[in-house]
């Protein structure tokens, strides 16, 4: 490396240590008494959660130190590389990011808590595009296409037949051919700490010990995890100089989750009982920022006929790091905000005629707003192209016809289409 790459080197490996001890999901989540205390009470009384359960949950670190830490990273980063240096500004752009979701979790328990959250994953009432719906009106949308879907009768999903461990098998065995080379790497294995079914880690794939599966689940898995989790990971980890690709803050969770979405999409492993769970999470989020309290989230769930246990774990998500009565943690916007960003943004430059930027995606925690400074940073070589991509987009023969027919479908009136086929459908 030249002096040039070595400073930035340098800089990016300072963020990348000081992130390490921040563990959001960690801060946030409620233990297991809460839990057995609401179910104990039937579901009748709000969880036992306020500002004094959060302090007594002290953070893995010093706030206020962390907070300079970073402050003091992003005047370095000045200092050394420029106020208008492209690669500076990312990184200056994920100081702040951090300082804001440590904040964030001082906040832990009052209404600053959820306004910031706000801040960094959006809100249900936010709109894509000036005159668009915004993610509540699509997760209306999402909620009457899939009851119709429902009404059918005869699209029942495949018996959950694999437990934990026959789950864990199946998929250490696809995601051993998918990497080759990097299979040792790459672990899949039990674990009780979890609230979702899976969780991706940098090198590895946690599944719940209590959680049940079917093959279906299964191949979202390999496509949502492993595909996308855990090689824009190892492709991060890829990178020789500007190493923080291989870490997120909150904006590249928004475009990373999206990507894993429309990953499932393009890869046929979505089904609707799964964009169900997505949509849900939105609506559940847009009634907590509308006033409602987790008693009536709960009910939302139990209303579908969720278990007891069910709706307390998906309530859970929409207030945890606040309180029952207050507003949401809103991260779980970021899966199809993030797919309807994505796909925007795959779609546009399919039209352009720039389909060198799409694989970028995938060359580690990126954000829709750095893919142009990606490409120049890889023109650079301050970036290396990605090493794990997905067959879909390694290829982009199929994508490109794909979205080609898409930007002309979108011309079309669907309400006008509806009325012309009314005889015929």
């Amino acid at each position: 490396m030249d002096d040039y790459q070595l400073t930035v080197r340098a800089l990016s490996e300072r963020i990348v240590e000081a992130q390490n001890p921040i563990r959001v999901l960690d801060a946030v989540k409620w233990d297991d008494q809460v839990r057995a205390d609401f179910l104990k009470h039937k579901g009748r009384q709000l969880p036992a959660v306020d500002r004094a359960y959060y302090e007594g949950r002290p953070l893995a670190f010093d706030a206020g130190e962390k907070k300079l830490e970073f402050q003091n990273i992003e005047r370095d980063i000045t200092r050394q590389l420029g106020q208008f240096n492209p690669v500076g500004q990312i990184m200056r752009r994920m100081c702040r990011e951090y300082r804001m979701v440590i904040r964030m979790l001082e906040a832990r328990g009052t209404a600053d808590f959820g306004l910031i959250s706000q801040d960094l994953y959006g809100a249900a009432s936010d709109a894509f595009h000036a005159g668009d719906p915004t993610l509540a009106d699509l997760g209306l949308m999402f909620s009457d296409y899939l009851n119709n879907i429902d009404s059918r009768g005869d699209l029942k999903d495949e018996p959950k037949t694999l437990n934990a461990k026959q789950a864990v098998d199946l998929l250490q065995h696809r995601l051993n051919k998918v990497f080759g080379e990097a299979e040792e790497t790459i672990r899949v294995f039990e674990s009780d700490g979890i609230l979702a079914d899976a969780a991706a880690g940098a090198d590895y794939i946690k599944i719940r010990s209590d959680a049940t599966f079917n093959e279906r689940d299964v191949k979202a898995l390999e496509v949502h995890e492993g595909l996308v989790h855990v090689a824009t990971t190892l492709n991060g980890l890829n990178q020789p100089v500007c190493t923080f690709l291989a870490k997120g803050p909150p904006s590249s969770t928004v475009t990373q989750e999206g990507l894993a979405i429309l990953m499932e999409v393009i890869a046929f492993a979505s089904y609707p009982t799964r964009l169900r769970k997505l949509t849900n999470r939105t609506r559940a989020i847009h009634m907590a920022e509308e006033g409602a309290d987790f008693l009536q989230v709960f009910e939302f769930y139990r209303e579908q006929d969720f278990t007891p246990e069910d709706s307390y774990s998906n309530a859970s998500r929409v207030f945890r790091g606040s309180t029952p009565t207050g507003l949401p943690f809103t991260k779980d916007l970021s899966y199809l905000k993030g797919f309807i960003m994505v796909y925007n943004y795959i779609q546009l430059a399919v039209r352009k005629g720039k389909l060198e930027q799409i694989p970028l995606l995938f060359c580690g925690k990126t954000t829709l707003e750095d893919m142009r400074t990606l490409r120049r940073l890889v023109d650079e070589g301050l970036v290396v192209v990605p090493k794990y991509l997905p067959p879909q987009f390694s290829d982009l023969n199929s994508l490109s016809a794909w979205m080609c027919f898409s930007n002309f479908l979108n011309h079309l009136s669907l309400d006008r289409i509806e009325a012309d086929y009314a005889n015929i459908l």
